[in-house]
């Protein structure tokens, strides 16, 4: 049980800002925040989840049947990530490239002390075990200061060459032609050894520079998340799921009228909105596996989002799921998230694994929460840096679709322009 109280904040920004600076003190942190972008979908501004009473840590072997039984046995607030390699729980896979990171496939933790904010209020959600701390701790959150800069040393590498990426978008397009996919996302790694930054000052440096609606800050001991995610991976509202893939990107300019232009292109670019169509058939079909009959629905195709770094073209999809349908279900039969793999999905998660030189965990992977009543939300992990400060090493990763239609060249620089953020913040 929980004990509830609710209290007015004036600064909204400084708040955050405070309150993410007092988590930091705590072995377990999940920091959600939506920078106030207009959503059709949404509960909270953001949400921070620290300091864990009960979680669960487990590689991909039987992961959701764990997940499963935690979730149902605990019927709390819970908050962690699902790994992108849990798709050898699901299906005959393996992932056998190199990690650097060494994070566990799946981590969630039920909060001993929660706080939901929206617009100027934030309700205090503690267990009844720590309660009687809720005024000591706001008073200390009002109390925190701006807190000073700390040098980072970063020496960033690229894992695949250009040379070498070319040379593996062009057997990718072998497959393609071949008619073993139609579509598959193909990522690359960029990398530091002897990595030391101050994790959550980067988080909000990425955070600013890009503003998007699903940032998040993670920590589970020393390991660390820095996200700065756009994307959407699966929400559930009572009987609703809503899922929200993005294929098609475009640069933006400064210069309103060209903006626009980049804007319209995308908009009727036709490899762009292939890539995204396929990528709808394959969520409408996960959709219907815990779907009731008939209630998978495309609510917008290809519509254009405009965010800090780049224009986005997003559809949604939604379906209706029986009162007795497992939450963890839902999400089992849909991940990963067909965004970040390909058409047909099998095959696409195979010839990934082969050409890409690095094991993806918990990029391209989802974080996110559930709530007490089974309803949850999650985002995709992209745009995002990953870091353990144990063995000093520092990860991100970006990837683009590859099509028929694809170039290898543009490709590449598409990758490029989505890495763009996380080099500004490590320089």
């Amino acid at each position: 049980m929980r004990t509830v109280i609710t209290k007015d904040i004036s600064r909204f920004s400084d708040f955050k800002n405070q309150l993410l600076h007092w988590a930091n003190q705590h072995r377990e942190v999940v920091f959600l925040d939506s920078n106030s972008y207009h959503q059709k979908y949404s509960s909270y501004d953001a949400v921070l989840a620290v300091d864990a009473f009960t979680s669960i840590k487990t590689d991909y072997e039987n992961a959701f049947q764990d997940l499963y039984q935690y979730q149902s046995q605990m019927k709390d607030w819970l908050f962690g990530y699902l790994s992108y390699d849990l798709k050898n729980d699901t299906e005959v896979l393996h992932s056998n490239n190199f990690d650097g990171l060494e994070f566990p496939d799946l981590f969630f933790f039920q909060p001993k002390k929660l706080f939901l904010i929206k617009e100027n209020q934030v309700e205090i959600q503690y267990l009844r075990m720590c309660d009687d701390e809720i005024e000591a701790d706001f008073v200390e959150i009002l109390s925190i200061a701006s807190i000073k800069n700390h040098p980072s040393i970063i020496n960033i590498q690229q894992r695949i060459s250009k040379e070498n990426y070319l040379s593996k978008v062009s057997k990718m397009l072998e497959h393609i032609h071949r008619g073993d996919i139609y579509e598959a996302n193909f990522c690359m790694e960029f990398f530091a050894e002897n990595a030391e930054i101050e994790p959550l000052e980067i988080y909000q440096k990425l955070n600013a520079i890009s503003e998007p609606p699903f940032a998040l800050y993670f920590k589970n001991n020393f390991q660390y998340l820095l996200s700065a995610s756009p994307e959407r991976y699966l929400r559930k509202e009572g009987n609703k799921v809503i899922s929200q893939p993005i294929k098609g990107t475009a640069k933006r300019s400064l210069d309103l009228e060209q903006d626009e232009q980049l804007k319209s292109d995308l908009a009727q670019n036709e490899k762009e909105r292939s890539e995204n169509i396929m990528i709808v058939d394959l969520v409408r079909n996960d959709l219907s596996h815990t779907a009731t009959k008939g209630s998978v629905q495309v609510e917008e195709l290809c519509q254009i989002y405009t965010f800090k770094q780049v224009h986005q073209m997003i559809s949604t999809i939604v379906s209706e799921v029986e009162n007795t349908t497992s939450p963890v279900e839902i999400i089992r039969t849909t991940f990963p998230m067909g965004s970040m793999t390909g058409a047909p999905k099998i095959s696409a998660m195979q010839i990934i694994e082969e050409l890409e030189e690095t094991k993806r965990g918990l990029y391209s992977g989802a974080v996110g929460y559930f709530t007490p009543t089974g309803d949850f939300d999650f985002n995709v992990v992209i745009r995002s840096i990953l870091y353990n400060s144990k063995n000093q090493y520092l990860s991100f990763s970006v990837g683009s679709a590859i099509t028929s239609q694809a170039i290898p060249e543009m490709e590449y620089e598409e990758c490029l322009l989505k890495a763009k953020a996380m080099f500004e913040v490590l320089s």
